[in-house]
């Protein structure tokens, strides 16, 4: 979700993924992904609450990916899993928008998108329905009076905790160390989660098949640090 300087969407609960809709102007390949593609692979809201059916091949699991930015992992994750059911969550239309490109040439059937806040579509999940959640690079909000804004928030975490089955991973990664500490301190002090990490090692470590995002390669190249985190559902 590397998407930054958002502005609200519209007026949600106070859960809300606050982003702005579009940043540059959709043209050409993008705008015709929008137009053509969005149909093919949205799903309507209500339809979360049987999120195997949103698939043809009915997956025995089904994983999330909140604010997906330009679906490089998400994509890359989904053609590893095969089997598997991957909900993929972005509201900012151009990141939407290049993913739906991608994934049109990967030609991938188990991906499912929509274009609302991820805090919606988690309302809406079944309890224990999802084998894992992702939250990678997400807006760190950096101003004080900003922060109610981040993803990571009690709120939120009710939502995830309700829809993760026991044992499923929520993974988080980021570069801004206060938003890495702020996830830290909130996911503890939720007691619905345990941290897996057993050295300062583990922090830096990218998870099992890791393929990066777009963010994450700039950010190395400015020479900033990603830190990648795990909770599991107990």
């Amino acid at each position: 979700m590397p998407t930054r300087d958002r502005e609200p969407i519209e007026t949600e609960p106070r859960s809300a993924f606050f982003g702005r809709r579009v940043g540059k102007t959709l043209r050409g390949q993008q705008q015709d992904a929008i137009a053509r593609l969005l149909p093919r692979h949205r799903f309507a809201l209500e339809d979360a609450a049987d999120p195997a059916a949103l698939f043809a091949h009915r997956p025995d699991e089904v994983r999330l990916e909140i604010g997906f930015g330009g679906g490089e992992h998400l994509i890359a994750h989904a053609a590893r899993r095969p089997e598997a059911g991957f909900i993929g969550v972005e509201p900012f239309l151009n990141g939407m928008a290049r993913m739906l490109v991608d994934l049109d040439q990967a030609g991938l059937a188990n991906v499912r998108v929509i274009d609302l806040d991820a805090a919606l579509v988690l309302a809406r999940l079944p309890a224990g329905s999802l084998a894992g959640a992702d939250l990678f690079y997400p807006d760190p909000w950096p101003k004080r009076r900003h922060w109610k804004r981040r993803f990571v928030n009690p709120n939120n975490l009710d939502l995830l905790a309700r829809a993760l089955a026991p044992g499923a991973a929520f993974r988080f990664a980021s570069d801004v160390p206060h938003y890495v500490g702020w996830t830290l301190a909130e996911v503890r002090r939720h007691g619905a989660f345990r941290w897996t990490a057993r050295t300062a090692a583990d922090w830096l470590q990218p998870y099992p098949h890791w393929s990066g995002t777009r963010y994450e390669h700039k950010a190395r190249a400015e020479g900033r640090t990603p830190t990648y985190l795990t909770f599991v559902r107990t």
